[in-house]
């Protein structure tokens, strides 16, 4: 059976969606309820012809233009509205899925074991590298399939079938695209971690290329598709055909590399050891000294992008009743005073992803065994958890610091009257008590029920839904609340909350200390 090309193939792929299953499909209802309900509440924003005209107008700004590319103006419809503020932002959450899925069910399962497992088994030696493609294949077939006839089903006018089936198909072909993509770095790479840092790396890279040449695939050729107005097929093609050039490259490299190898090595380490490596501390900031570097410049080019557009956003608010709805009215400030407070709510946000990745590792080297080896010497379970957890919480500082610098950076050059620096870090770490209670929260899950970690990334993500889109969407205010970012002071418009802030911590210190408890007490997953 070895000797057959591909054989085993779909066995395997039956067998990663009987895995991953829930993982799809929290991904697709995500993908797919956040692209279904905009258009409706794009309508209710917008009902008339001379509104859409309007924020047209708005939207003829280099700005906003760099950031969700170019779109027909000319005629405005609410389809060509929804394709155009929504497309490029949905891509990036699709590229973001498929960079995921890809190195789970490829480099992960290397570096865990189970591919050399399943190589013991009687299947080709390509088959788990193509099962991965079809798997990703069909969930990027049914997610473009799923939002075309969604949209369509709105029965919104200028929403035809046409233009709703190519805005399912643009974003399915972005999909493959990245799948492709991260299929090759995993053959690059010798980890998971570092597969996944190439592919953010070139992700990134191809959205800043985007806002200086539309010609570099995908974000370029996406921007050009333009979804109820023109209905170009042409980039979708090319972004297909392009994949299927990743999928061939990547299992003609897989077919030149040794299993447990990449075509980038790591580097070799120093000859002796550092003595922060007596320490759990030192262990677990080595283990994360990489992925904090990155993130840390990651976090300065974000802020120093979101900054470089704070000079042209006074004239683009003032008939913008869209993003007008999302800050705090304030007569006697600026309307970029006014929007700071959600740009350092979205930088928030995403400052905590690399927090709760530092205190997730831990559940990471738990489940490869290697924990075991830590807690046979002088090390407490507490010192173990407590060193991931002083990691985590100085990374969160430290990104939040990161993304106000940059912001503050590029605002000097691109503002008549710039903020201070005091006044942009301030609105920036007010969020901190937010993020100390989410790594909280993360602890806890991991002294409780250390499987069940996941949840915290959807609760993340109801943390964004209601504070970002809370106005647009006029979400109740108990909604927000659930959330700890619903208790940020909104600095510089409003005065600090000390109780709130004080609060926060207050839950955050209960439920670490909780976490910490049932971590002590539970078994070490072996």
């Amino acid at each position: 059976m070895k000797g057959v090309p591909f054989s085993g193939v779909l066995r395997l792929s039956r067998f990663i969606i009987r895995q991953d299953r829930m993982r799809y499909m929290w991904w697709l209802v995500g993908i797919i309820g956040m692209t279904l309900i905009v258009p409706p509440a794009f309508n209710e924003l917008y009902p008339t012809e001379q509104d859409r005209n309007i924020m047209a107008e708005t939207m003829k700004n280099p700005a906003m233009e760099a950031m969700v590319g170019p779109g027909d103006l000319a005629n405005y419809t609410l389809g060509a509205m929804v394709s155009h503020q929504m497309l490029l932002m949905t891509a990036i959450a699709v590229a973001i899925m498929n960079i995921l899925l890809m190195v789970r069910h490829t480099r992960a399962e290397e570096e865990d074991g189970q591919a050399e497992l399943l190589r013991s088994l009687p299947i080709a030696r390509h088959s788990q590298l193509i099962a991965s493609m079809f798997t990703l294949f069909g969930v990027n077939l049914l997610l473009a399939s799923l939002i075309g006839i969604g949209l369509y089903s709105l029965s919104f006018e200028s929403m035809g079938l046409s233009g709703s089936l190519i805005y399912g198909a643009s974003l399915g072909a972005v999909g493959l695209f990245f799948a492709g993509v991260t299929a090759v770095c995993a053959q690059l790479s010798e980890s998971s971690r570092g597969a996944v840092g190439l592919s953010f790396t070139i992700m990134i890279g191809c959205y800043v290329m985007r806002s200086v040449t539309e010609w570099i695939p995908p974000f370029g050729w996406l921007t050009q598709v333009q979804p109820y107005s023109n209905n170009n097929w042409v980039p979708v093609v090319g972004l297909l055909g392009t994949s299927i050039l990743w999928f061939v490259l990547a299992v003609v490299l897989q077919g030149n590399r040794d299993i447990g190898s990449g075509f980038l090595p790591s580097r070799s380490g120093r000859a002796h050891a550092s003595i922060l490596l007596r320490h759990p501390i030192g262990l677990a900031w080595r283990l994360q000294r990489t992925a904090f570097i990155s993130w840390s410049i990651g976090m300065l080019v974000l802020g120093l992008s979101y900054g470089s557009v704070l000079g042209d956003l006074d004239s683009f608010f003032q008939n913008n009743d869209l993003l007008a709805s999302m800050i705090v009215a304030d007569e006697n400030s600026s309307l970029t005073a006014q929007f700071l407070p959600m740009l350092m709510a979205v930088l928030a946000f995403i400052s905590t992803i690399p927090a709760l990745l530092s205190i997730h590792k831990l559940v990471g080297e738990e489940r490869k065994s290697r924990v075991e080896h830590l807690l046979g010497r002088a090390v407490s379970r507490n010192q173990l958890l407590g060193s991931y957890l002083i990691v985590s919480v100085c990374t969160g500082f430290l990104m939040l610091s990161f993304s106000a610098l940059g912001l503050w950076l590029a605002g000097t050059t691109s503002m008549e009257d710039p903020f201070t620096f005091p006044t942009v870090w301030q609105a920036s770490i007010v969020h901190f008590p937010a993020v100390v209670t989410m790594i909280a929260i993360s602890t806890c899950l991991i002294g409780v029920a250390q499987k069940a970690t996941g949840f915290v990334w959807l609760y993340l993500f109801y943390g964004f839904l209601t504070l970002y889109l809370g106005g647009l969407f006029q979400f109740p205010n108990w909604m927000e609340k659930l959330s700890p970012f619903g208790y940020v002071s909104k600095l510089p418009i409003e005065d600090m909350n000390w109780l709130s802030a004080g609060g926060l911590l207050a839950v955050a210190v209960i439920l670490l200390v909780f976490g910490m408890n049932r971590y002590t007490n539970r078994d070490i997953e072996g």
